[in-house]
């Protein structure tokens, strides 16, 4: 029979049951409160290097800062410095890619005219430097004026060959084919050729109406055949002092699209049936309107970058009824400097005569009524007598 626990046993064993929770307890307060303490401990160090932190990073935007404006103060010369170099540099690509595009062009007339026939034996096939190229327009029509020509101004023979060589200058008549090509015509500018060898034959159908074309082939197929600084156009009843245009042209070789002759600004002829009637009037603005500036047509040069540009765009640039006001609109839109010297204008005796005796020779004379010399297959060699320049004139120059 089981013994029942007395009120001093019960006692006993509730004493041992409290300090048995009592040390549990103990030990899980113990835990709890280190665990709570550790917490605080960590939080207050979180902030302290949050803290820090912004302080170091004001620190080293306030030296950036400061750094920053050091570099403005003492560095903007260096910057105008960079800057102005960065121009030049991309002023000498321009230059180089410009030199490039004339030269491609240069090639390409070149290849066109070799597929087109290949060029005439008589003619260099290397390319040498030349100083000018005269292109002598003329006509089926014109035999007479033409040997006019060569018998005052234009060397023949070995005179013509030898200033080729030695001072850089072709002279030669310009001439397309007839409608009828190979007809009666073409063969007597042949035979005029295999004589003295001074044309320059284009692909281009002769016509008075298609000078601006006419034109446009000669400079393309010149700039293709010859390295030359500057080309010229002359009609074949204007007279011609060469050395002296060669030394108008010369003092102007630091201008890379120089456009030279004699600058005027016509009426734009709108009434039909008169001379140089311009059908497209009214692109001109209002009725009495005037051209825009641009050379006579009797004589005007132009520098090769010019001559090339031409070849480029041969196939856009627009015609006028005008050959001269043709010209003058393919440079209105490009950075070409127009050169106005009265020189290259001046009327027959007695107004080149008087200027020649004062020292102050004319390059180009022609009668303004006419268009060019009155009957000047009969009086040019009068005009070269009285106005030309003397005969060594061309070999004592230099250019």
């Amino acid at each position: 029979m089981t013994r029942g626990l007395g009120a001093g046993d019960e006692l006993l064993f509730r004493g041992t049951i409290s300090r048995k929770w009592t040390s549990l307890l103990c030990l899980s307060s113990f835990c709890v409160g280190l665990i709570f303490t550790n917490r605080m401990w960590t939080v207050p160090e979180s902030k302290e290097i949050i803290r820090r932190s912004a302080l170091e990073l004001d620190k080293m935007n306030l030296v950036s800062s400061s750094d920053c404006a050091l570099k403005s103060i003492n560095e903007p010369r260096d910057d105008i410095g960079q800057v102005q170099r960065i121009e030049d540099a991309i002023q000498t690509l321009d230059k180089t890619i410009s030199n490039l595009e004339m030269e491609l062009a240069s090639a390409k007339a070149t290849q066109d005219s070799i597929l087109n026939g290949g060029v005439p034996s008589s003619e260099p096939t290397a390319k040498r430097k030349y100083f000018m190229v005269i292109g002598i327009n003329t006509a089926f029509s014109s035999r007479k004026r033409r040997d006019s020509v060569r018998a005052t101004w234009m060397p023949q023979g070995e005179k013509r060959r030898k200033m080729e060589e030695e001072k850089g200058i072709i002279v030669r008549f310009v001439i397309g084919h007839s409608a009828t090509s190979g007809g009666i015509l073409d063969r007597a500018i042949d035979a005029e050729d295999r004589k003295h060898g001074d044309f320059l034959r284009l692909d281009h159908v002769e016509g008075y109406l298609e000078l601006a074309a006419k034109t446009k082939s000669y400079f393309a197929k010149a700039v293709s055949m010859w390295d030359a600084e500057y080309f010229v156009k002359v009609d074949d009843d204007v007279h011609v002092n060469i050395a002296t245009l060669g030394g108008i042209l010369a003092r102007h070789r630091s201008k890379p699209r120089a456009y030279i002759g004699c600058m005027k600004s016509g009426p734009v002829l709108a009434q039909e049936g008169v001379k140089y009637h311009e059908p497209e009037y009214w692109k001109f603005g209002e009725w009495g309107n005037k051209y825009f500036r641009h050379a006579t047509g009797q004589l005007y040069a132009i520098s090769k970058d010019l001559a090339s540009y031409i070849s480029i765009n041969q196939h856009v640039l627009h015609k006028y009824a005008n050959e001269d006001v043709s010209i003058g609109a393919w440079f209105i839109g490009v950075d070409a400097e127009h050169v106005d010297d009265r020189r290259l204008c001046c009327g027959t005796h007695p107004d080149c005569e008087r200027k020649a005796q004062s020292g102050n020779v004319c390059a180009a004379s022609f009668d303004w009524s006419c268009s060019g010399i009155c009957k000047s297959a009969d009086r040019i060699k009068e005009v070269h007598r009285r106005c030309g320049e003397s005969a060594n004139a061309i070999w004592n120059a230099t250019f």
